[in-house]
């Protein structure tokens, strides 16, 4: 298997949803990164092996969306496209699916990406309307229409709109954090603090220009919309639950991640190809991970993420404390907190991840260390490419040093990673 390489990420600036990209699609925001990527890479015409992109929230007229996204580009247009989809996972299994094209000898570059917009969901028929069009289509006689228009109900005509919620538990994944965090025992005052050192870091990343490179100017925008860098926990602390509202919810807007638009894309490549294209590596794509637990049953939703960790690092042979950085993607504080306290309980570990101990506890020093989703923002199939984007030049900044990647999914699954240097 060949090494795979970092070469480079763009991302367009997270914003909130409904307010500045409203109107815009998944291919205009993702076209958008992708164009900032070919021009800053020097890839204008030229062929990669494919490019992997997707969506959560995909709207219908979106179709083949990633093709049409590098039609839309100046790479070559014979540049194939792949849609894919593993809930918020998406840009991450998108650069693992690359990365094993890569290393497998199959194709020598490749770009991987998501987008995600809550700004452009589609007013969706009811299924029955359908079902009763087709019917009335395919009637043969008048008498047969008839009968079937006289089965008609007014209310077939309310449009649906698609919902951020579990369809087999019918709850939000805020309100299954909920019980993950009272289960858990992760307090109110926990959480709001570790959203506090997301904003911290990324107010100080900003300071410091690491984002001016990754970030592209769009709509009038160059910074996400989501950095406080003058928030405090007494600003957070007044905020009210925003799911549980019985008096003992302790997730608020403030340590949740609010809906979000924004789109990003990371090139990969093998050595050969960063050679030839005098591109500089900023790290290796070594390995990535994916599992999930049967939350439907019990097991808490957004803690899939503590078995993929898990199984990659017994493959790898590492342990969680040989890591120098860790990304793990802030959906909730409570989710990470969870997870956090999952890997120091002996009995979890034995139970769920067949491990004979705990896994013992990570410096939270080395932590989303420029800021994690609940500062700059989530957009769904977005926030895999924005991470390992940020992996690459927290390690080329570094010289050196491993990082573990985590990203907890909507249906219970988690993906994880691991990026060197």
């Amino acid at each position: 298997m060949r090494k795979v390489a970092i070469l480079g990420g763009s991302r367009t600036p997270f914003v909130k949803s409904m307010t500045s990209y409203q109107g815009l699609s998944n291919q205009t925001m993702l076209t958008a990164a992708m164009n900032d990527l070919v021009n800053k890479t020097n890839l204008k015409g030229k062929l990669l092996g494919d490019v992997i992109a997707g969506t959560v929230m995909n709207h219908p007229f979106d179709y083949n969306l990633t093709r049409e996204v590098v039609l839309g580009t100046e790479l070559d247009p014979r540049t194939p496209g792949l849609n894919i989809q593993r809930a918020c996972g998406t840009g991450l299994e998108a650069a693992n699916l690359v990365a094993l094209k890569i290393a497998a000898g199959q194709m020598e570059s490749g770009i991987a990406g998501g987008s995600d917009t809550n700004s452009d969901i589609p007013f969706v028929g009811q299924r029955r309307l359908t079902h009763f069009m087709i019917k009335l289509q395919n009637a043969k006689t008048l008498t047969d229409k008839l009968k079937i228009l006289s089965s008609f109900n007014p209310k077939m005509l309310k449009p649906e709109i698609p919902a951020v919620k579990e369809p087999r538990t019918g709850l939000s994944m805020g309100e299954h954090t909920e019980l993950m965090v009272k289960e858990w025992g992760i307090t109110r005052e926990a959480q709001d603090q570790l959203a506090l050192e997301s904003h911290q870091k990324a107010a100080k990343a900003y300071e410091e220009g690491f984002y001016d490179d990754l970030i592209i100017n769009f709509q009038g925008l160059k910074k996400d919309a989501f950095t406080r860098k003058d928030t405090s926990l007494e600003k957070l602390g007044k905020l009210k639950p925003a799911f549980d509202f019985s008096g003992k919810g302790s997730l608020t807007a403030g340590n949740s991640t609010p809906l979000t638009d924004g789109a990003s894309v990371v090139l990969m490549g093998s050595e050969e190809f960063a050679k030839e294209n005098n591109l500089e590596v900023m790290a290796y794509f070594k390995d990535a991970e994916v599992a999930a637990v049967d939350f439907v049953h019990g097991e808490g939703l957004l803690m899939g993420p503590t078995i993929a960790v898990s199984r990659l690092l017994e493959r790898n042979n590492l342990t969680l404390q040989d890591f120098d950085f860790y990304e793990i993607h802030e959906a909730f504080a409570g989710q990470v907190l969870c997870t956090l306290k999952a890997w120091e309980d002996p009995a979890y570990c034995k139970r769920v991840l067949g491990r004979d101990k705990a896994m013992g506890s990570i410096d939270r020093n080395k932590m989303n260390v420029k800021g994690g989703s609940l500062a700059v923002g989530h957009p769904f199939a977005a926030t895999g490419g924005r991470i390992v984007a940020a992996a690459g030049k927290i390690l080329k900044e570094a010289g050196k040093g491993r990082l573990l990647v985590s990203v907890c999914t909507a249906g219970g699954m988690g993906v994880a990673a691991i990026i060197e240097r």
